[in-house]
């Protein structure tokens, strides 16, 4: 085997720089035997690689070929088949199960055993190796052949081996007959080279009938000096790394050690010792530890006093913190009851400044021990809770008082205004509104702000603007609040951070004695920062618990002072949000704004659906005429009060929306009171109020109302014309009527010329038809009609001189029609009315001046 072993290195794995550890002969169990072989190789570059190759001769017979290898590291078991029974057969398992018979159990068990080794000394997966005995894997394979094989590169295979209990009973007892071993490496070796020399005396006829074996000796014997080279080396630089240590702790260790168990947690300075010393127990409780120096009494007393440590200065951390907690939970000192003048929220900048002094020593604790670390920010949270709801309480009830104050005065010396006018929505208003005339009308109605432009009374101006900064002085204040506080919880338990890795540390009385932290991988790292957001949001939540309860009290407060007070709310509230969620989109004050805005818009809709709902209630009056109605005049100052609102607002599409909703509210609406209307013909009351629609939507502009502001000017324009014309029937009746009846003989077939020629409208009857109207009574007609319109007419659309000049042009139109019948009817007749055109713009002109 051993020259097939130096053949197989040579041929194969030397061209490879490979070298071969391990052979083993085994054919396919249970198949037709072929011999191969199955070798146990490592590189001789670093990174060393380890694997088992396949190798069987050629089909000639006159080399040997690689046939299939397999990496070490894809190795999962290894079965020896009976750990007390010596059997050739073994399994490795790699992607699949290869069944081997070995050439011999010898054989088998040293590759086994070579197999192991390399499983130790290179892999960080570990192999397992079933039915496989226990000594084996322990102690070397027995001296023989297999030796040879096995473990003849056992100094290159590993770099260190724990002794076996026989091993260092063996190195004791040489040790204790040459005290001077470990202080003189170079005498121990010459001790041990004359001992080997004096040993093999006895063999050295063999040993010098063979050449090739001298050589060896003599490469093992150089190879032995530099050995005892590197360990004196070694011994060397370990003596250099123990004096820096003793140097290091003799001193900054005690003082360190001082810092934690006494150092001052109060002053900058104590603060700055506890943490250089807490950082520095950290890492030396982090030092990695070679291959069994952790089963060392040493390492393991200094790890039980790093432990104890950490258990004492984690205590007195934890009680320092807790104390600083409770003393500013109950401190009442910044509530706002005593300070009232101004709506604002006290500042905790000072305690966030004094607490970021120990945000080093809190990652600490975090990273050592955990369940105080969540103990603090228990306490921190349950205190701090208490201080905000104290302070936030009374902020707010400070906010109500002014937002209710004016009302209250508005409702004492002005009535109605401000609060329960027509213009709040309020049920108890437009319900009992009936419609008057527009000057009892607008003495009623709440004024709206127009960018200065006061329309009506400067109280309920006051009033809205008062309101609108009240609103916007508590978002003001309550947005850098929670933004600080965030901030500073974030940094103070350093959150969505990473986690320092923690080995394994031996438990003590206050050791948590859970599983060691390992390495996050990347899926874990990502869940850790998600889960560290969450706590953020979470300690927030708990802290401000009662931040969104009172804004909607707040906003419902008022919502009950006026209803229109939602569009300055959902303006104002719409902006933080925008602002809140391009800072954090999921912070808290962004989530919390959010949930408010939800309410404040079902506000908005309510309100909106509460003018609608006081339109289709509004009663005409049976006694007066209509004019322009009330639920017109209120449209118009709402638009006039939400364009200066929503001017350049984020929420521009929910009034858009808002808008196309009450306009066809209004145009229905308006249609409805038409129709119901006894005192005042239909068609004024359609004229007169689209004509104030068009109007208010062509001065206001309103883009998304283009359509209803065309249609509006469409229906003002047909019912003009319509009552133009109706009205226009009566002051020539009986020339209106007999003209009628000649279109109609026209129409049923006479010829024109021959239309004369019938009994009921000669040339006779026509003169006498004519005779009745004079111009003296043609005027007096119009002036009664001009009555008659004034009194249809509302004074605040101002639409009299319009439909007179209508009507004038109506006129002259069927004037001009009369003649043309008379011209091709009466051809020759020499007949004409009593009066010309100049003589009727007279009389319209005159009528028009004398009213």
């Amino acid at each position: 085997m051993t020259a097939i072993k130096h053949a197989l290195q040579r041929d194969i794995f030397t061209p490879n720089d490979e070298r071969l550890l391990g052979i083993v002969n085994v054919c396919k169990a249970g198949k037709k035997k072929k011999n191969c072989f199955l070798c146990a190789t490592a590189t001789i570059e670093r990174p060393v690689q380890v694997k088992v190759v396949k190798v069987k001769k050629s089909d000639k017979g006159d080399f040997y070929k690689r046939q299939q290898t397999w990496e070490l590291r894809d190795l999962t078991e290894v079965d020896a088949k009976d750990a007390s029974k010596e059997n050739p057969e073994f399994d490795l398992h790699f992607e699949k199960v290869y069944r081997w018979l070995a050439s011999s159990t010898a054989e088998k068990n040293s590759f086994i055993s070579c197999i192991w080794k390399l499983n130790q000394r290179y892999l960080r997966k570990k192999v397992e190796f079933v039915n496989v005995s226990a000594q084996l894997l322990e102690e070397s394979v027995p001296s023989g052949e297999s030796q040879s094989v096995a473990g003849g590169d056992e100094d290159a295979l590993d770099e260190y081996q724990e002794l076996s209990t026989r091993e260092e009973q063996d190195i004791e007892g040489m040790m204790e007959m040459c005290e001077y071993a470990i202080s003189n490496a170079e005498a121990f070796a010459e001790k041990l080279f004359k001992e080997l020399q004096v040993l093999d005396g006895a063999n050295i006829q063999s040993i010098m009938a063979s050449e090739k074996q001298v050589n060896i000796l003599m490469q093992l014997l150089d190879e032995a000096l530099g050995e005892v080279d590197t360990i004196e080396g070694k011994l060397s630089s370990y003596e250099e790394m123990l004096q820096s240590i003793f140097f290091t702790f003799d001193g900054c260790g005690l003082s360190f050690i001082m810092a934690l168990q006494e150092g001052d947690l109060t002053s900058p300075k104590g603060i700055e010792a506890c943490i250089n010393a807490s950082e520095a127990l950290l890492q030396c409780m982090n030092v990695a530890l070679r291959p069994g120096h952790d089963k060392l009494m040493a390492v393991t007393q200094q790890q039980l006093l790093f432990a104890e440590l950490r258990d004492t200065f984690a205590r007195r951390l934890t009680n320092h913190l807790n104390n600083v907690f409770v003393h500013q939970g109950h401190d009442q000192s910044s509530t706002l009851s005593q300070h009232t003048a101004e709506l604002t929220l006290p500042k905790h900048s000072p305690l966030h400044r004094d607490l970021l002094r120990y945000a080093k020593l809190m990652e600490w604790l975090k990273n050592t021990h955990r369940e105080k670390y969540e103990g603090l920010s228990r306490t921190y949270v349950d205190y701090m809770s208490r201080l905000y709801e104290r302070e936030i309480k009374d902020f707010f009830e400070v906010a109500k008082i002014k937002m209710a104050g004016t009302s209250k005065e508005a409702k004492g010396k002005f009535g109605l205004h401000g609060s329960s006018g027509k213009l709040t929505g309020s049920t108890s208003s437009l319900n009992k509104l009936t419609v008057q005339g527009s000057n009892s009308r607008r003495s009623q109605s709440s004024s709206l702000l127009d960018m200065g432009n006061m329309s009506a009374s400067d109280l309920d101006v006051a009033d809205r603007t008062k309101f609108d900064k009240i609103f916007e002085q508590v978002l003001s204040e309550l947005e850098p609040l929670c933004l600080a506080e965030q901030d500073f919880i974030s940094k103070f338990f350093k959150l969505q951070q990473h986690q320092t890795v923690m080995p394994p540390l031996p438990e003590t009385e206050e050791s948590d004695g859970g599983t060691p932290s390992r390495v996050l991988p990347q899926a874990e790292h990502r869940h850790s920062l998600s889960s560290e957001k969450d706590m953020v949001r979470s300690m927030m939540n708990k802290i401000f618990q009662s931040i969104e309860t009172e804004l909607n009290s707040l906003i419902a407060l008022g919502d009950k002072i006026d209803s229109f007070h939602s569009l300055y709310m959902l303006v104002k509230m719409s902006h933080h949000v925008w602002t809140a969620e391009n800072v954090d989109p999921a912070s808290y004050l962004s989530t919390t704004l959010g949930n408010v805005l939800v309410t404040v818009k079902r506000n908005f809709d309510k309100c909106i659906s509460g003018q609608i709902r006081q339109m289709e209630e509004v009663k005409i009056s049976k006694k007066s005429k209509v004019g322009i109605l009330s639920f017109v005049t209120v449209f118009e100052e709402f638009a006039e009060l939400a364009e200066t609102i929503f001017r350049n607002a984020e929420r521009r599409g929910d009034l858009d929306k808002a808008y196309v909703k009450l306009i066809r509210a209004v145009f229905m609406n308006v249609e409805k009171v038409a129709s119901e209307s006894q005192k005042t013909p239909r068609d004024v009351v359609m004229m007169e109020n689209f004509h104030h629609i068009f109007s208010t939507l062509s001065r206001l502009k309103i883009s998304c109302l283009d359509a209803e502001r065309r249609e509006a000017k469409h229906k003002y324009t047909d019912h003009l014309q319509s009552y133009v014309i109706n009205s226009l029937g009566q002051p020539l009746e009986k020339l209106n009527h007999f003209f009628e009846g000649v279109e109609a003989r026209v129409a049923q077939g006479v010829r024109e010329e021959e239309v004369s020629y019938q009994l009921a409208f000669n040339k006779q009857e026509l003169r006498k038809v004519i005779k009745e109207y004079p111009g003296k009574e043609v005027k007096k007609g119009l002036d009664n009609l001009y009555k008659k319109v004034d009194k249809h007419l509302c004074e605040e659309e101002s639409l009299l001189q319009v439909v007179w000049h209508s009507m004038q042009d109506e006129f002259i139109r069927q004037y001009k029609h009369f003649e043309d019948l008379i011209g091709r009817c009466y051809p020759g007749s020499g007949i004409t009315m009593e009066f010309t055109i100049q003589d009727m713009l007279e009389y319209f002109s005159s009528i028009a001046q004398s009213h």
